[in-house]
């Protein structure tokens, strides 16, 4: 008799139910999830944990923005991965030495209730681009870089304006 087969069916079906791929060990009774999670989207495709970075520096970077904002940041993070100007994964974008304050700042980790930023994430990996394209984002009211305004302004949402 399968003493774990209630805890391994109730995962499965948690696993079907989120479009999830990911493989299952039982190890002592200690179930143990590979890095092979993958969601998948209209843009592509993520790990988990990078779904979950990009709701983070979303959270970070837009906390006090509107909806759709947020999703304009995802959006923006995305399409530098798309960029040959940027690295390409998403990783590498948010990691890339000087590109974001709350990454810097270490605010990133700081950020525990961002539920609407997995929203705005999941829409952004889900193709939505509010942005039009856009590679840059800044507040206006706090920007000290005098070349972000060199970069042609797409729209503004919340705080936030968008650039090429």
């Amino acid at each position: 008799r399968d003493l774990h087969y209630p805890l391994r069916r109730q995962r499965q079906m948690c696993i079907r139910d989120r479009n999830i791929i990911m493989s299952i060990e039982d190890n002592s009774g200690i179930f143990e999830v590979e890095e092979k999670f993958q969601l998948a989207g209209a843009r592509g495709t993520v790990r988990w944990y990078e779904q979950e970075m990009l709701a983070r520096i979303v959270a970070a970077e837009a906390e006090a923005e509107p909806y759709i904002g947020k999703v304009a940041v995802a959006a923006v993070l995305i399409n530098r991965v798309e960029s040959p100007s940027f690295p390409g994964t998403l990783s590498g974008v948010i990691y890339q030495p000087g590109a974001f304050e709350s990454v810097m700042n270490g605010r990133i980790w700081r950020i525990w209730k961002f539920d609407e930023s997995r929203r705005a994430a999941q829409a952004a990996l889900n193709g939505w681009d509010p942005t039009w394209g856009a590679i840059y984002f800044w507040n206006p009211a706090t920007a000290t870089s005098r070349w972000v305004w060199s970069r042609q302004v797409i729209t503004q949402y919340g705080k936030h304006v968008f650039a090429r």
